[in-house]
């Protein structure tokens, strides 16, 4: 508990040189949007930086897929009060699943377009760089009352702008984690850069054509892999030349396949399908694959060079043996697509002046580290928390939302919800309130990688 307190100082409001500051929001997605919503009712100003064209550009590029938490879960109270103020209407149904585009056309565009927030976001304003005024991140002295200083990215050139307070919920969707298992990139990447594709494709819309009767590898063994290896299953419904092969590093895959007891059935649902799917083999796993390399293959197609541990090399001169369950021994796979959906991570180049403290593995606030360990919780087990965890030896600094879960999986928005309300009250001297955090929110028995609540397939 010492560390809590030592870490956890109420922020300063009596130096001048932060008077009359905003607040810095790094990000127009749903948190934050929310931490925008929640200080503009503390009467803090904010001023919010979002590198794409409109609010949630990164939940727009996954439109396509179904969430798998109902409106209930998805709307944060504060942004709601400022939303009804101005005339809008919460969704009939909120038990419903929106689509991605539904959470941005009908919450988030409405959110930004408020008179409290639509004149404090600056859109294609990609933060580049966070410091503080005139000191970097050797510098002490009066380092608490100093401004932070942003280097952004904008249509009309790079500026810099102070604040007295900043919030990075950028997130983690810009900063996939690679194919290679070491984590770092493939050696012969530019040979098929044209055939690797992010994670989520449009299998079933934009990008049907570029599947159609194609062998595609999805790499990954989260629920964004799972959205995927079922659209593809669709489409090789209607196209039987289309042929689906699903690698993952684990022994099983069970943290996709999930649990009975899952509260949110949609969830559970899609693990279950993926389930059916290998078993019926309409997929074959390739389980125990460590990938070490992508390259063109001798036909021109893509070859993705691993390990299958713990199973030795199939039999020379011949096809890889079929095992039950659709499983195969393979140390080469030929593809003519590669879907990278293994997750993401922190970018964390821009913070470099800034004094944090991460923890070495997860990449996520050092005490909020062992509250999402995936080893311990599923995201339903996550404990509500708030400014004491998330905060760094850097005053004043947060990282809120699914970037503050490092490389740690399934992120629910209702989290994000409560540590930016959390961080707001901090901000706004409320410093017991900021404290009392609550939260519900519904039980699973596991959580799988890769999948976000606010960036992809899992909300």
């Amino acid at each position: 508990m010492s560390e809590l307190l030592t870490l956890s100082l109420p922020p300063r409001t009596d130096d001048s040189r932060l008077a009359g500051l905003p607040v810095a929001i790094i990000g127009a997605g749903p948190v934050g949007l929310a931490a925008a919503a929640q200080l503009q009712e503390r009467g803090i100003d904010v001023v919010i930086f979002e590198a794409g064209g409109a609010a949630g550009a990164a939940v727009s590029s996954w439109g396509h897929i179904r969430l798998f938490t109902p409106w209930e879960y998805l709307i944060d109270a504060a942004s709601a009060r400022l939303l009804t103020r101005a005339g809008w209407q919460a969704p009939a149904d909120l038990t419903a699943l929106p689509l991605g585009r539904d959470l941005v056309e009908r919450y988030l565009v409405p959110l930004a377009a408020t008179p409290e927030l639509a004149g404090r976001i600056r859109f294609n304003s990609t933060v580049v760089a966070v410091s503080r005024q005139g000191m970097d991140r050797s510098r002490s002295t009066n380092r608490a009352g100093t401004p932070f200083v942003l280097r952004v990215h904008t249509d009309v050139g790079t500026l810099d702008y102070e604040a007295r307070a900043v919030i990075d919920a950028s997130g983690t969707h810009g900063t996939p984690n690679g194919l290679v298992a070491s984590g770092l990139d493939p050696l012969h990447a530019d040979e098929v850069r044209g055939s690797i594709l992010p994670a989520l494709p449009d299998v079933l819309g934009a990008d049907r054509a570029r599947f159609t009767g194609r062998h595609t590898l999805v790499v990954g063994a989260g629920h964004s892999a799972a959205n995927t290896l079922i659209d593809l299953a669709r489409l090789a419904d209607d196209e039987p030349d289309t042929t689906i092969t699903w690698a993952i590093r684990a022994a099983s895959p069970e943290r996709v396949f999930g649990s009975e007891q899952d509260e949110l059935a949609a969830r559970g649902s899609l693990g279950a399908r993926v389930q059916a799917l290998v078993e019926l083999g309409r997929i074959t796993l390739v389980d125990r694959f460590e990938i070490d390399d992508v390259q063109r293959s001798t036909d021109g197609r893509v070859a993705v060079v691993g390990r299958r541990l713990g199973l030795g090399s199939p039999d020379d001169g011949g096809p890889a043996p079929v095992e039950a369950g659709g499983r195969v021994r393979v140390d080469t796979i030929v593809v003519d697509l590669v879907v990278t959906a293994t997750g993401f991570r922190p970018d964390l180049v821009p913070l470099r002046e800034i004094r944090l403290s991460l923890d070495e593995i997860v990449e996520a606030p050092r005490l909020l580290a062992p509250l999402i360990d995936p080893n311990l919780h599923s995201c339903g087990t996550v404990p509500a928390h708030g400014v004491d965890v998330l905060t760094h030896p850097e005053p004043n600094f947060y990282i809120a939302g699914m970037k503050s879960f490092g490389r740690a999986p399934t992120f629910l928005l209702a989290t994000g919800y409560e540590q930016v309300r959390s961080i707001a009250d901090e901000l706004a001297g409320n410093w017991q309130a900021a404290r009392t955090v609550a939260l519900v929110l519904p039980e699973t028995g596991v959580c799988s990688t890769g999948g976000t609540d606010a960036g992809s397939c899992c909300a």
